[in-house]
């Protein structure tokens, strides 16, 4: 009966500190981010690459102007799983750019597939005097490094669907968070802009995106929308894709291993049917 009683007080002291963060996140003024319908979400979802590809613009014509992307190379783009372009489309793309490299003639090199994505500035302190004294974060990872915080219980079901799509969200979410003016009573430092989504609704960055401010191939014949919403529900498909480039081939593997283990499970419980059917109980 002790056993029982400690057992019980356990859970709940758990489910008191578990429910903590969700308590303060309530009281916070930053409303809940909306859970978007990625094409990647989920145990079998996969990334959609005409996607990628108008992410990728995106990030080349308008955030790469500020933000660096040191994880990614150029051949990365033409890999499996990703925008998938083509490799003679890679090195076109990589000789565009100018690479520095001591060994070469003048410090400088037009770009190879080998190459890393070009940082836009030579130091994190030239890119601090360029942006106000805020140093942009690199694209490489930003995907996974930012998230949601969901009220408890509901974050328990993502164990179950297997959510990971926080980064994406996020991203979206204060993409289309901007609002000007401010809402009445709002304080904004001179310098800011208002965000609904950013933790104290400052944010130094400008709105980077607007209407029509990029052309895609599909837009032209109006199969996508040239909206925000549909710029950065792309980019953020393709800064996941940068963070999570295996992506799909570890869902895929992982259940092959569930499915191994299920059949192995089967296999075991007859076996041990089977040898212990003729022992007496």
């Amino acid at each position: 009966m002790i056993k029982t009683k400690s057992i019980i007080g356990a859970l709940l002291v758990s489910i008191l500190f578990a429910a903590a963060p969700a308590m303060a996140q309530e009281g916070h003024a930053t409303p809940e981010i909306k859970k978007e319908p990625w094409s990647f979400a989920g145990p079998f979802g996969t990334y959609d690459r005409n996607q990628l590809q108008r992410g990728f613009q995106v990030f080349k014509e308008v955030c790469s102007s500020c933000h660096s992307a040191r994880l990614m190379a150029f051949r990365n783009l033409s890999e499996p799983g990703g925008p998938e372009f083509t490799e003679g489309q890679v090195k076109a793309l990589a000789a565009e750019y100018e690479i520095t490299d001591p060994d070469a003639e003048g410090g400088k090199r037009p770009g190879i597939a080998a190459d890393r994505w070009p940082s836009p500035f030579t130091n994190d302190q030239e890119a601090r005097d360029a942006n106000g004294g805020a140093l942009p974060p690199d694209f490489s990872v930003l995907a996974k490094a930012r998230g949601t915080t969901q009220p408890f219980p509901w974050w328990i079901l993502n164990y179950f669907t297997a959510y990971s799509e926080g980064g994406p969200d996020y991203i979206h979410a204060l993409l289309n968070g901007y609002v000007d003016p401010p809402p009445e009573g709002a304080e904004v430092p001179e310098g800011k802009h208002y965000n609904t989504y950013f933790p104290g609704h400052a944010l130094g960055m400008a709105p980077p995106l607007s209407d029509g401010a990029i052309t895609y191939e599909e837009g032209e014949s109006g199969s996508v929308p040239l909206t925000v919403d549909q710029y950065s529900r792309d980019v953020a498909s393709f800064m996941m894709w940068m963070a999570e480039p295996h992506l799909v081939s570890r869902k895929e593997a992982g259940f092959q291993v569930i499915a191994f283990l299920v059949l192995f499970a089967g296999l075991m419980y007859l076996v041990k049917r089977k040898l212990w059917s003729r022992v007496e109980h």
